[in-house]
């Protein structure tokens, strides 16, 4: 009766260290996700940040600061452009215009029809 019992907690702690080692192999071997255009993030191709859906999110406020950065109107430029971005993932680039480079940005209206982001 003890050897039946030895083997069947001998079998349950293997069962165990399987599971647990199959648990931590799949976490270890999980892909990290990539951003779509990854070589944008050093600056090599041209239209990273611009093109819609481009962006993380987190990269907004930098973009947006550059992009409100000479108008007299920097507050609510900064406001628009933000909610903007978070909605597009992208910003032109400049200071002013060149949106057809990210459509969601250029074709997104306020009420009255005029232009809602920055």
């Amino acid at each position: 009766m003890a050897s039946k019992l030895s083997v069947v907690a001998f079998s349950l702690v293997l069962i165990f260290l399987f599971l647990v080692e199959n648990h931590a192999t799949s976490i270890v071997e999980a892909p990290t996700p990539q951003p779509a255009e990854s070589s944008g993030r050093n600056g090599n191709h041209s239209t990273y940040g611009t093109t819609q859906g481009s962006l993380q999110p987190q990269e907004c406020g930098p973009r947006c600061t550059t992009r409100c950065s000479k108008t007299q109107y920097r507050k609510p430029c900064l406001v628009f452009c933000q909610k903007c971005c978070a909605k597009c993932l992208c910003v032109p680039a400049g200071f002013y215009g060149n949106k057809q480079s990210c459509p969601c940005y250029n074709n997104w209206k306020t009420k009255r029809g005029g232009p809602k982001c920055p």
